[in-house]
């Protein structure tokens, strides 16, 4: 770790902190018959049950990510069988909910956000920067979450809880544990190594946690897809040989050479609670990383002509050290004026990104470019409990600041010349403030009513100080954007074992950084380059959906939830003219132009099924399954690009006059299968992870779903079988195996351009006191 970030680590630890949480129950992953009962944080700020919300709310306990030891927080999320994550490198993990993604799907950690001024609406790899190992719960928020959290939940949002110092009681003086692991994996030779313990006095409690990770080259499966078995194999490489760039064959063509990278996460906090009323809570977060290959880009192709001709384009593509820095620091306080209980928080977060390309024997032309984003905000949030109401009142924002710089170096000479920023290289600041208020009325036993507003403004300045590179024709973006938004639920509870629930609500993303002034090189096969646009309005959603679940015999549960959602100036890429033409020369290649605009309207709907059967009281099954469809509407006097179907193996990308266009990041049918037993000394589970097909004719040609990387067909369906288990050797020592992949398939998640991981064991040692 550098100096710099040391500095930063002792100077935040000092002056700066996180948020206290209020819910000390443990939330199981079992099935229950008080299930309806748990306890969430993330849809009312406070503690509340879950059969009092009528918005769909998942919960990933800590005992069941202990159970998963998944190696990243992306593949927690995909354990789940109801979150898609698509991944275009190793160190990538981006979630889709209901068909959002990126900057449309909110992250929320401890109850901050992550989402910044350069969120990109394409793939995020942000949520890898959260330690899985330390997290005591994940509540993901189906459909728009914007009342109680804001701008850029449109999909969702999911919310990470990260565990708690824990004080002492009247029967120990000092209250002192702690939790070690380490673990390796054949697929990628990962070897993870974690350490967290915890010193609680009657008054004081400091928690701190360490984690290292070393991820190697991930080995893809051996069996492919039968009509395409060569796909997804690394043939070739490119390697520096006497100083000079040079292609050769792969001598293992199912190791996917340049995926590796390593991650070191770090947590400390500290509570004082000086009386049962009030607590103070100080929480540092530090996340960073090596070099990461992009995987997917390496791949990339181009004719360079002479006698060179076509050959793989990228000698260098990677992303420079991922670095998160988060601090906060929370009061509470209970029996406060008229409210039972307050929260203040005051935060602050530094994130450091880069990127790095330089193309097959360019020696003079290693790219970088480098993000700076500091961010600080507020929140407080007040409640009030009052015979059959519940009232949740609260204000926040956030002030956003950005600097982006570049460089052209010369990798044999040293010496580096100005290049173009990703974004604008001027002053570079979002300001955002919010006050909300989010009701809950218990009518009766039976009925229960949500509803919330919230009133949000946002202010965005840019500049471009340097306008030589591309002269456009403006050098300065403002904007100014406020909404309202709101949501409205009722439940029905006919019984104790069922629950009816009916779920309005609004959604509202305003335009950031990354939207309105990027520009970027998106497509190397079909040469596109996307162009700023100040002009684009803030996304809206209107989301309708239906809740039914029912316990039959206290042994079966099922849960249905349909979802319709009316996308309302969606921002999509499409063709857009640059200085009066539709194309310009960007890295020596002729690119047509795109940027972000908004359509007219946009429409998804889809459905979650989830059923559980406790076939014992050690033997319990379930399964998931999710459907998503997403389309927007286009001019229909204009011919628009699409993929359309030749024949059963054979698509074209032909220009049509057509009504509807699919929507990017709409994810194929998905969904998971478990069988589990539990005794006292062994947990086992054996389960299958499944992707049904997604054809090219369903594929976005301008947006994010890659098809560059797919079969000739789009991406075909997929499944895998898997065995995990653990065996508790006494009080202290444990051991976990696991089997994945068992039949070594070799596939690819939709839209990623990473081969998944073939047949893994997986081997895990834990200690805890």
């Amino acid at each position: 770790m550098s100096r710099k970030y040391f500095l930063l680590i002792v100077v935040n630890f000092l002056i700066c902190s996180h948020q206290i949480l209020l819910a000390q129950e443990t939330i199981t992953d079992t099935l229950r018959e008080k299930q309806l009962e748990e306890i969430i944080i993330s849809a009312n700020k406070f503690p509340e049950k879950k059969k009092n919300i009528a918005q769909k709310i998942d919960l990933i306990s800590s005992r069941y990510i202990s159970r998963v030891n998944t190696q990243n927080t992306g593949d927690l999320l995909m354990s789940t069988g109801n979150v898609f994550v698509q991944k275009s490198q190793q160190g990538g993990s981006s979630p889709v909910i209901r068909g959002f993604e990126a900057s449309r799907v909110l992250l929320v950690v401890d109850g901050v956000r992550m989402n910044n001024l350069i969120y990109r609406s394409g793939h995020l790899q942000n949520v890898i920067t959260v330690d899985q190992n330390m997290l005591e719960a994940v509540e993901i928020m189906y459909g728009p979450s914007s009342t109680l959290y804001g701008s850029d939940a449109l999909g969702g949002a999911v919310y990470f809880r990260t565990k708690q110092p824990k004080l002492s009681d009247d029967s120990i003086k000092k209250n002192i544990s702690g939790h070690y692991f380490t673990r390796y994996s054949s697929v990628n030779n990962e070897t993870t190594i974690h350490a967290d313990f915890n010193i609680g006095w009657k008054k004081w409690a400091w928690l701190q946690s360490y984690t290292y990770s070393n991820f190697g080259d991930i080995i893809m499966g051996r069996n492919g897809y039968p009509d395409f078995p060569e796909f997804g194999k690394r043939d070739s490489l490119i390697t520096q040989i006497n100083g000079i760039d040079t292609v050769i064959q792969n001598s293992n063509p199912l190791e996917q050479k340049f995926s590796g990278y390593q991650q070191w996460d770090i947590l400390q906090k500290i509570l004082y609670q000086p009386s049962k009323k009030i607590s103070h809570l100080l929480n540092i977060q530090f996340s960073n990383t090596t070099n990461i290959p992009r995987y997917d880009r390496l791949q990339d192709r181009r004719d360079f002509g002479g006698n060179i001709g076509q050959t793989l384009r990228w000698a260098d593509w990677y992303y420079g050290p991922q670095t998160r820095l988060f601090s906060a620091y929370t009061l509470q306080v209970c029996k406060i004026g008229i409210f039972d209980i307050a929260n203040v928080n005051l935060n602050y977060q530094h994130i450091e990104e880069s990127r790095y390309q330089r193309e097959f024997r360019r020696y003079d032309r290693l790219d970088g470019r480098k993000e700076k984003v500091n961010i600080a905000g507020w929140m407080i949030d007040l409640r009030k409990i009052g015979g059959k109401h519940e009232w949740t009142i609260g204000t926040d924002g956030q002030w956003n600041t950005l600097t982006s710089r570049a460089e052209r170096k010369d990798i044999r000479t040293g010496n580096t010349t100005k290049l173009d920023t990703r974004y604008p290289d001027g002053l570079n600041e979002q300001w955002n403030a919010s006050i909300y208020i989010q009701h809950l009325y218990k009518i009766n036993k039976k009925w229960i009513f949500n509803d919330g507003i919230r009133w949000q403004y946002i202010n965005l300045q840019s500049t471009i100080s340097d306008n030589s590179f591309f002269k456009l024709p403006f050098d300065r973006i403002i904007q100014n954007n406020h909404s309202v938004t709101g949501n409205a639920g009722l439940i029905f509870l006919p019984d104790a074992s069922s629950k009816i629930s009916l779920n309005f609500s609004t959604g509202f993303r305003a335009p950031n950084v990354d939207d309105l002034a990027k520009i970027f090189e998106s497509n190397t096969a079909r040469n596109q380059l996307v162009v700023p646009n100040p002009n684009i309005k803030p996304e809206r959603t209107y989301n309708a959906e239906l809740g039914i679940s029912k316990t039959f015999f206290e042994i079966i549960k099922l849960d249905c939830n349909l979802f319709y959602t009316q996308f309302v100036d969606a921002l999509v890429k499409l063709p857009f003219p640059y200085n009066g033409a539709d194309s310009f020369l960007y890295n020596g290649v002729m690119s047509q132009t795109l940027a972000n605009v908004n359509a007219n309207e946009a429409t998804l709907y889809g459905y979650n099924i989830s059923a559980l059967f406790k076939i014992s009281s050690k033997i319990k099954a379930n399964a998931n399954i999710n459907f998503t469809k997403g389309y927007f509407y286009t001019d229909k006097n204009k011919p628009t690009e699409i993929y359309e179907r030749q024949s059963s193996d054979q698509y074209l990308l032909v220009k049509r006059f057509v009504n509807t266009k699919p929507l990017d990041h709409i994810p194929p049918l998905f969904g998971s299968v478990n069988i589990s037993y539990e005794n006292k000394k062994l947990m086992a589970d054996l389960f299958v992870i499944w992707n049904g097909a997604k054809y090219l004719d369903e594929y976005n040609p301008d947006g994010e779903d890659n098809a560059q990387y797919a079969t000739p067909i789009g991406t075909p369906s997929w499944y895998t079988f898997n065995l995990r288990a653990a065996y508790t050797l006494n009080k202290k020592i444990s051991v976990q195996v696991a089997l994945e992949n068992i039949m070594d398939a070799r596939y690819r998640v939709f839209a990623s351009g990473l081969t998944a991981g073939g047949r893994n064991l997986s081997c895990t040692l834990r200690f805890s006191h």
